[in-house]
Formats: C-alpha cells, sequence, structure tokens
C-alpha cells in the first residue's frame, strides 16, 4: 500500500508534463486564429470609414437636391404670381367683353323693334291701297289695325318685361364654367395666404433676431471700447527671465501657452514659493468652529518647506486612500476629515497639523497646478467632491476607448481610428470639439503625422502637470457644463426662485435622455439634501441652484430636444426617399 502512494505521487509530474504539452500545442493552433481576428478587426474598420465615407456622399448629395427642389419651389411661386395676373387681367377683359355685348344686345333688340315698326307701316300701306283698289270698308280696315296696334303694344309690354328681368343673365355653361374658376382661383389665394402668414411670422422672428443681434453687437462693442480704454499695454514678459529662478529656460518652461492673466498667478507662485521657503512656522487658527477641522490647532506650527513634486505625491496617496475607504464603507466621507485622519494615521498626532499646515499652504499658493488647485477647492468646500471623481472617470473611460480600438496593442492610432475612438468615447461632442482634441493630441507630436501616440497623452510630470490634451478635455467639459446650466437657467426663464418639481421638470425639458438617478442626484446636489427631505425642502434662489450645480459633477446625459427632432427628422425624409 505505501509503495502504490510513491508511485502515484512520482507519476504525477509526468501528468503534468504531458498536460503542458497538449496546452501549449493547443496554443500554437490557436495562434493563426488569433491573426485571422486581427485582419478581420482591421477590415471591419476599413468597412465602417468606407460606410461613413459612402454617407457623406449620400448626404452631399441630399443637400443639392434639396437645394434643387427649393429653387423649383420659387420658380413654381414665381410662376403662380404671374398666373395670377394673367387671371385677374383676363377677368377685367371678360367683364368688359359682357358690357359690349349687354350693349349690343340692346342695340339689336331697338333695330328689331324699329324694322318691326317699319313693317307695321308697310302693311298698313299696303292695306290702305289694297282698300283703295278692292274698295273694301274703312271701317272694318280701321278695326283690324286698332287691333295690330294693341297686338304690338301687348307684345312690346312682354319684351319690356323679359328684358328687365333677363338683361343680366348670363347662360348655365357659362355661369358654372366662371364659377369653377373662381372656386379653384379662390383655393389657391388661400394657400397663397397661408404661405404669406407663415413668411410673415419668419420675417417677424428674424426681425427679432436680428434686433437682438444688433443690441448684442453693440453691447460687445461698448464693452470693447471700455476694455480698450481701461487696458494696459501688454507687458514685456521676457523681463521676468532676468529675475525667475533658473534664467531664460525655465522661464520659458513656465510662460509656454500661458495667457497674461496666468503668467502673473505664475510671478505670484514663484514670489510666493520664496516666502514659503523662508518660513520656518505658520501661526496657528486656534480651536474655533469656523476654523477647518484640518487647522485647528493653536501656537506655532512647524513649516516642513515642502517642494510641489512632494505636496503632489502626498495628495495623490491621499485620494487614493480615500477612495479605497470610501469603497469599503459603501459612502462617501467627508474630504477635510479625512486629510486630518489620514495624516495623523501616518505622521502621528503630533505632527499631524505640521503637515495640513504646510500641504494647505502649498495648494492654496500653486492655483496653476490642476492636481493641488482642485484638491484645495474641493477641501475648501467651493467645488464638490464629485467633480475630481468625474473628471477621472471620463479620462479613464476615454483611454479605455482608445485602448479598445489599439488591436495590436502598439500604443500608437492612426488619425481615422483615434478620431473614431473620440467620437465614440464623447458621442454629444461636435465636430469642432473633436477636431480641437485631434490638434491636441499633435502637440509636441513626435510620431509620423498619420499616427498618434495616444499613451503618451495621459503622462503627467513629477509634479502632477498633463499633456495639454488632458487640459483640452478639462477646458471643454467645463464649457459644456456652463453650457448646459445656461440652458437650465433659460428653461427656468425669469424665475427668481426654484422648487424641487421645478427643477426636476426644467431637467428633463432641456435634457430629455436623463435618468432617474443622475436627476435625483442633481437635485440632491442643487437642495444640498437627501431624496427623504425633499417634502421638507422649500425653494431656492435659481443663482444658489445653478451655483451649487457648477461645483460639481453637472453634464449632459443626452441629445439636446432639437438635436433629436432633427435626428428623426433626417430619418423620416431618408425613408421617403428610400
Amino acid at each position: 500500500m505505501h509503495l502504490g502512494r510513491l508511485s502515484y505521487r512520482v507519476g504525477n509530474p509526468v501528468v503534468f508534463q504531458r498536460g503542458e504539452a497538449h496546452l501549449r500545442e493547443k496554443i500554437r493552433s490557436l495562434e493563426p486564429l488569433k491573426a485571422m481576428l486581427v485582419s478581420v478587426s482591421d477590415e471591419c474598420t476599413r468597412q465602417i470609414v468606407a460606410l461613413q465615407e459612402e454617407e457623406k456622399a449620400e448626404i452631399t448629395m441630399l443637400k443639392k437636391e434639396k437645394l434643387y427642389l427649393l429653387k423649383l419651389i420659387d420658380k413654381m411661386k414665381e410662376e403662380k404670381g404671374s398666373l395670377q395676373t394673367q387671371v385677374n387681367k383676363l377677368r377685367k377683359n371678360v367683364a368688359k367683353e359682357y358690357m359690349r355685348y349687354i350693349n349690343e344686345c340692346d342695340a339689336r333688340k331697338l333695330l328689331l323693334a324699329d324694322l318691326n315698326e317699319m313693317r307695321n307701316q308697310q302693311l298698313e300701306m299696303s292695306l290702305r291701297q289694297v282698300q283703295e283698289v278692292k274698295g273694301e270698308d274703312l271701317v272694318k280696315v280701321t278695326l283690324a289695325l286698332k287691333i295690330a296696334r294693341q297686338d304690338l303694344t301687348k307684345a312690346q309690354v312682354e319684351l319690356n318685361t323679359m328684358k328687365a328681368d333677363y338683361g343680366d343673365v348670363v347662360p348655365r355653361r357659362d355661369f358654372e364654367s366662371q364659377e369653377k374658376k373662381y372656386s379653384d382661383l379662390f383655393e389657391k389665394m388661400e394657400v397663397l395666404q397661408k404661405d404669406f402668414d407663415d413668411l410673415q411670422k419668419e420675417y417677424d422672428t428674424l426681425l427679432e433676431i436680428h434686433q437682438e443681434t444688433v443690441e448684442e453687437r453693440d453691447r460687445f462693442y461698448n464693452e470693447l471700447q471700455q476694455v480698450q480704454r481701461s487696458s494696459t499695454p501688454r507687458p514685456d514678459w521676457a523681463k521676468c527671465a532676468e529675475v525667475i529662478s533658473g534664467g531664460p529656460e525655465r522661464w520659458s518652461y513656465l510662460e509656454e501657452g500661458k495667457t497674461s492673466d496666468q503668467l502673473v498667478d505664475v510671478l505670484l507662485e514663484e514670489i510666493g514659493t520664496g516666502v514659503l521657503k523662508e518660513k520656518d512656522s505658520f501661526p496657528g487658527l486656534g480651536k474655533g468652529d469656523k476654523v477647518p477641522v484640518y487647522l485647528r490647532y493653536e501656537g506655532q506650527v512647524k513649516n516642513k518647506k515642502l517642494n510641489k513634486k512632494d505636496v503632489v505625491n502626498i495628495l495623490k496617496e491621499i485620494w487614493k486612500e480615500k477612495v479605497s475607504a470610501d469603497l469599503q464603507k459603501g459612502k462617501q466621507s467627508s474630504l477635510p476629515e479625512f486629510f486630518l485622519s489620514y495624516l495623523q494615521k501616518k505622521y502621528g498626532d503630533s505632527s499631524a497639523f505640521e503637515w495640513a499646515y504646510t500641504i494647505y499652504e502649498n495648494i492654496k499658493l500653486y492655483r496653476s497646478n490642476e492636481a493641488m488647485s482642485l484638491f484645495y477647492d474641493i477641501l475648501s468646500g467651493k467645488v464638490d467632491e464629485g467633480l475630481y471623481h468625474g473628471q477621472n472617470q471620463l479620462i479613464a473611460n476615454l483611454l479605455k476607448e482608445l485602448m479598445a480600438s489599439d488591436s495590436s496593442n502598439s500604443g500608437t492610432l492612426l488619425t481615422e481610428q483615434f478620431s473614431l475612438a473620440l467620437r465614440a468615447a464623447f458621442p454629444l461632442k461636435s465636430s469642432d470639439q473633436i477636431q480641437e482634441l485631434i490638434d491636441a493630441s499633435r502637440y509636441r507630436a513626435e510620431s509620423p503625422e498619420d499616427l498618434i501616440d495616444y499613451r503618451s497623452l495621459f503622462m503627467e510630470d513629477e509634479e502632477g502637470n498633463t499633456e495639454p490634451f488632458i487640459a483640452k478635455i478639462r477646458s471643454q467639459y467645463a464649457s459644456e457644463k456652463q453650457e448646459y446650466l445656461r440652458e437650465l437657467r433659460n428653461e427656468l426663464g425669469h424665475a427668481l426662485e426654484v422648487e424641487v418639481d421645478g427643477l426636476k421638470t426644467a431637467f428633463c425639458a432641456i435634457d430629455p435622455a436623463i435618468d432617474d438617478l443622475t436627476l435625483d442626484a442633481y437635485v440632491c446636489l442643487a437642495f444640498q439634501a437627501s431624496k427623504e427631505q425633499w417634502d421638507q425642502t422649500g425653494s431656492l434662489p435659481v443663482d444658489t441652484v445653478v451655483e451649487r450645480l457648477l461645483a460639481g459633477d453637472t453634464k449632459r446625459i443626452g441629445a439636446r430636444p432639437e438635436e433629436i427632432y432633427t435626428s428623426l427628422s433626417e430619418r423620416g425624409e431618408a425613408g421617403a426617399y428610400a
């Protein structure tokens, strides 16, 4: 029995080796399949690009056809106006001809009456002649003449009655023809009147927009005049290179891509850095309730004299620990309290406030550093912590999308692949914004023109400064949030205050695709209250609501209503053409 156990233990490595050989053989057999998947992926990408080109060509053709139809409509409208003019002219001619016809008819009737009278006279003369010839009785002839005259008078009365009753009557066939023409012209006139009313409304709207544009232009012009009067000449920033530590080379690095206002901040930081290094201690702010919990200390606090790199590394470690702790607890903790507890845990209670004061003074000074300034704003309560997590999630999603597009895992993408990945990650951005990101990705580009090293775009230097590509994403994020909240304010109208239901209605109006969870989060942020406390929450000033939303991670979830309508209209037109 012992020998059986020993042989089983010795035989196990052989079995494992056979299994390993079998698996290696299976891996080698699957290698061609992997290459085939890569080729299929590239082929799909090329097909997608080809389809997009076809769609562009089709859109161009449809636009040309639309312009042609618009020109055709304008031409038909002109022809319609010309026909209307001809109809009016023909109406006048018909009226004139009809009057001439009536006059001729009356003249004919008078001529007939005269002719009849002449015939009667001839008849009378002939009767006289016959009487004279035959010697008939004069009384008989006189009686016949009298009766004939009575008949003539009766006929004349009937003729006058007929003239009076039917002088203005026209034939039924002509009447029905004219009535049909009138109905057709009346319908055309109603259509033209409707078109005219629509054009009048459009004209009034354009007139109002023009007036608003003129007023806005005048306002901007006045502001420009005021700025030009109050502005000072641009300073010669090159002089700063002589006094900044590090000389022209460091100053050239500091001023690159910055505005005058940002350069002033850089100078203040350089001056403040020197002052901060000279300080050996900071005065404590006391233990009052108005003092932040991480600064509640009485007496002098030692200055640890940290540099930017040290502070940024500490901030990264704090964020890492806080995210981990919040995940374990299942809820978000207060950054000021966690900041103090982290320093106490790492450096002890005696040194925690020294580190807290030193870090606080540094992040308050270096406003041009994104990592420090954002941490300071969140720590001081100016910005909601969700803004930090939202931006990080945005950047992480973009990197994930770019890596998914990089089938060869080379770290580079073609410009077209890079553009498609950007559109997939940011479906709500415009073509101009996508182009701005592509341009920012080529800043200091060392790869060939058609290739983009996307991994280098997410790198940071030792002081936490990011590449222009990430800075552009954050800049667009801030601009989009301001535009989103501007639309929200416009939707609220001229109201000075807003309630929970009113704010939810306004969000749904400007962002129909917003989900309930995000909507509740925005309302909680605006009213600084949980969902259970909404019933007890009254109205708040609109300015306060917008200010709180501006300090948080507020962004558009779906397309604008007018964009949805335009997309549906285009689909409908495409279906009609199909």
